[in-house]
């Protein structure tokens, strides 16, 4: 069986002109392999582009596929056909990568039953797309960290952490639709970097108590900023470095307050834990908790437009493939 829409890439360490260049004639026709025992064929509807996917084709992140590879750690997919011995499948089911380095950015796959997790069919297309990495990683971070009350302040970034009660953004050009965004998904403060340098910031903390768990995946100047405002004893979750800046603390923050500096990859969570998330954050998303984010949904053939414009900075909305 023959397909269309395997991408195989042959460079490493690769920026965005030559990342141009690169994708001018990778959509490929592959031969699927043939179904084995334990295998499932799928056909993928959609898959979401996402920093790791960019820094992998970069050869910068720290899983690398053997070449040639698929790129793409994350999408939902169809099941068309299973093996004899797959017991947790069937035909019709929808499932997500159960780990990184799957291959998401094609239109069908043969995959060991053990690389899928199902999710259910209510769930929406472009949710279920981008369940696995960002909302687990959201979830783990605000649970193992730090022991969180309600009403316990939370500095962080990103929709997938506004069950926390402070959303932290800089300074862009889109501020003032974040800012709404942030704000209906249940956000009480968001400050922007700029502002967390100027006194005003003693009037915010006047009502609220600091944070006591920031988390942090830019790096740079914000990361500092945001740590001068940490409680005593409070801790810094590390988890992406959009900024290629490294996090710089001051001494103070050890000596005078006990800051802890942790970090967190979702990809060895799952490795040293192997406990399944899906199910949960489903029901999260059944009850309103947790939504779609904001997303460009680009048909395949389009694949050079998204990759471009997911590598723009101030990007509020996830590029997403429709296969």
């Amino acid at each position: 069986m023959w397909h269309r829409g395997t991408w195989l890439v042959g460079m490493m360490g690769v920026g965005l002109s030559e990342l141009r260049c690169l994708f001018q004639h990778q959509l490929k026709e592959l031969e699927l392999p043939a179904l084995g025992h334990s295998d499932v064929l799928i056909k993928m509807l959609a898959a979401p582009i996402n920093p790791a996917d960019i820094n992998m084709i970069q050869g910068t992140y720290a899983l690398l596929a053997p070449l040639p590879a698929v790129p793409g750690n994350e999408g939902v997919g169809r099941v068309l056909e299973v093996g004899p011995g797959v017991v947790a499948l069937s035909p019709g089911d929808c499932v997500i990568p159960a780990d990184a380095g799957l291959g998401t950015w094609r239109t069908h796959a043969v995959l060991p039953e053990a690389n899928l997790l199902r999710v259910p069919s209510d769930i929406p297309v472009l949710c279920a797309a981008t369940l696995s990495i960002n909302p687990c990683t959201a979830l783990r971070m605000l649970t193992d960290f730090e022991s969180l009350e309600p009403g316990t302040l939370c500095a962080g970034v990103g929709d997938d952490l506004i069950s926390a009660s402070q959303g932290l953004s800089p300074s862009r050009p889109d501020l003032s639709q974040l800012v709404e965004r942030l704000l209906a998904l249940g956000a009480d403060h968001v400050v922007t970097e700029d502002a967390l340098r100027k006194p005003e910031m003693k009037e915010i903390f006047k009502s609220i108590p600091k944070p006591r768990l920031a988390l942090n995946c830019v790096g740079g100047r914000s990361t500092t900023e945001m740590l001068r405002h940490l409680q005593p004893k409070g801790t810094m979750v590390t988890y992406g470095g959009m900024a290629k800046q490294p996090v710089t603390v001051p001494v103070s923050a050890f000596i005078f307050r006990d800051v802890r500096l942790r970090g967190f990859w979702m990809t060895q969570w799952k490795k040293d834990h192997g406990e399944l998330m899906v199910d949960s954050l489903c029901q999260m998303v059944r009850k309103g908790q947790l939504s779609t984010p904001a997303c460009t949904a680009v048909p395949l053939e389009d694949f050079r437009e998204a990759l471009v414009a997911s590598m723009q900075p101030f990007v509020s909305s996830k590029q997403i493939l429709l296969l």
